[in-house]
């Protein structure tokens, strides 16, 4: 009943708008009025269109943002109702008036001409506010429909999947909201030691793009303490341990905290159980959460080195190397990242290096289901994983079972209906908004575990 309610007092809302994008058909059906209160009618029927299109909406759920998004819908709303309701206009105005049919075909050009205008202008107004506002919906949905927007009735596809993606993002982002506040009172995520989230391979922790998407800013507004691991983009593992090591004295120097809680992503997983085992960490290190961690390597990984000729994959390196070094990196080293990562290296890893008891251990790991549900490189990956091997699970970069540790907890995130979580995923690296995981909501129950067992 509430949404009937809500859709009439939408209705109602436009035919105001719809009136005035048909001034001239209406200055006609009201020939009879004299014309100051025809300019009357015209001057409050242009208020309520220039209202509808330019009001600014305060905060909603205490966000602009969400506001934006909310006017843009509403536009998008009103642009379908008009649409709908203009040829029933016709029909009604041709039953009431037969006069009407007789009207010059270029009063009824011209009348046709200034709707298709202000509609247009309508709907430009709502998809500017959800291209600012609505981070859901991808960059290339608004190319197709700037491609096809003549081409009726193609380009309701492009225009409905904009709405849809915008409307659930609203209400997705709404709920979060609501629930920030119970959960930023109560501190949810306040562990008594900090967190250190550890990056994987290929990445650094820039400010400007940060390589863990939406979770920190998540976990900090409920409490969390959250610092960086700062190792370099690729490097061998033993390398970017000792940078890791040196991070994590900092932080702890920084805090004054006895301890910390390491979330580590990929190979900052290995990264961080070699500063534990080889570098004298460990009495430092409270708990270690380790997350789509190759611990048995990728065996896809060994295959392709084999496979591709020798000079391109040196030649990627420098390429890889020679950027890196630009983007912050003392001493990149591609191949020696990529090779710590082959199924052989990392058996001799752990061999060398076991599990430390005295340590909480915890293994996460998620799937792929289809190639397509993650963009290049990961689906590419998804693609060298099945051709290596057709029954590997992956989540794009590694297997399922090379994630798992021997005798430490192991938590496999849900399938999703369709996509699976992939490994970019898992670190919310796109900023999307997937049905059935709410990433950040994971990582925030991360540390509200934490949070319980004390550390």
């Amino acid at each position: 009943m509430k949404k009937l309610l809500c859709f009439f007092k939408e209705v109602v809302l436009s035919l105001p708008l719809l009136a005035f994008s048909n001034i001239l058909l209406l200055w006609m059906v009201l020939a009879d009025l004299n014309l100051p209160i025809k300019l009357l009618l015209s001057a409050f029927l242009m208020i309520c269109y220039l209202t509808a299109l330019l009001r600014i909406y305060p905060k909603h759920a205490g966000s602009h943002r969400l506001a934006a998004i909310s006017h843009g819908l509403q536009l998008l709303r009103y642009l379908a109702i008009c649409s709908f309701l203009e040829p029933l206009v016709g029909i009604a105005l041709a039953v009431t008036y037969p006069w009407s049919i007789r009207m010059p075909a270029a009063l009824l050009i011209a009348n046709f001409a200034v709707f298709a205008f202000f509609m247009l202008l309508m709907a430009f107004g709502g998809l500017l506010r959800l291209g600012i506002a609505a981070r859901q919906v991808k960059w290339y949905w608004y190319l197709f429909l700037y491609l096809v927007w003549w081409m009726s009735p193609f380009n309701l596809i492009p225009l409905i999947y904009i709405y849809t993606t915008a409307r659930r993002e609203f209400y997705y982002e709404t709920a979060r909201m609501e629930l920030d506040v119970e959960r930023k009172e109560n501190e949810s995520c306040c562990t008594k030691y900090p967190v250190l989230m550890v990056h994987g391979i290929f990445f650094r922790d820039w400010q400007f793009f940060n390589y863990w998407g939406r979770i920190p800013k998540t976990l900090q507004r409920y409490g969390a303490k959250v610092y960086y691991g700062k190792q370099q983009s690729s490097q061998t593992v033993a390398v970017c341990a000792q940078e890791l090591a040196e991070q994590i004295h900092a932080v702890l120097a920084e805090t004054g905290a006895e301890k910390l809680n390491i979330i580590a992503h990929s190979k900052g997983g290995l990264d961080s159980r070699y500063a534990i085992s080889e570098l004298g960490i460990a009495p430092y290190v409270a708990s270690l959460t380790t997350i789509n961690t190759p611990h048995h390597g990728c065996a896809w990984v060994d295959h392709q080195l084999k496979t591709l000729p020798p000079s391109f994959v040196r030649r990627i390196a420098r390429h890889y190397d020679r950027i890196f070094r630009k983007l912050g990196d003392k001493t990149p080293d591609f191949l020696g990242g990529v090779r710590d990562l082959t199924a052989e290296r990392c058996k001799e890893f752990n061999e060398k290096y076991p599990i430390d008891p005295t340590i909480p251990h915890h293994c996460i790991m998620s799937e792929m289901r289809s190639f397509t549900a993650a963009p290049f490189p990961l689906s590419l990956g998804y693609l060298c994983n099945k051709r290596y091997d057709k029954t590997t699970r992956c989540d794009g970069l590694v297997p399922l079972e090379s994630a798992r540790l021997e005798g430490v907890p192991f938590t496999l995130i849900p399938r999703t209906k369709r996509r699976g979580i992939s490994h970019a995923d898992m670190i919310d690296l796109n900023r999307e908004n997937i049905a059935d995981f709410d990433v950040r909501d994971f990582y925030v129950k991360l540390l509200i575990d934490l949070k319980e067992k004390g550390l």
